[in-house]
């Protein structure tokens, strides 16, 4: 544990910052989630649906910086090709 005041206050911001981040980094993971399930059953409007609402969710971790931006580019096309693919 550090002795000086303002390496206590990193450790406290570092431990709200990381909370902060896993959250983000939870919430991208189940939007994806949310599409690769509805991918799976085969119901184009739902993985459509479920797709609009993890992209900006997906882009919001890129801004924030829990994601690189290269990365959330990546899955964003991946699954907006697996989801093309369903709609034929």
């Amino acid at each position: 544990m550090p002795n000086i005041d303002s390496a206590k206050k990193r450790v406290r911001r570092t431990r709200k910052r990381t909370a902060i981040n896993h959250a983000r980094i939870n919430r991208i993971r189940t939007s994806i989630r949310g599409v690769e399930e509805a991918i799976a059953r085969g119901d184009g409007t739902a993985a459509q649906a479920a797709l609009k609402a993890a992209e900006p969710e997906i882009m919001r971790g890129v801004s924030k910086g829990v994601l690189h931006r290269n990365s959330g580019a990546r899955k964003v096309s991946r699954l907006h090709k697996r989801v093309a693919k369903l709609q034929k």
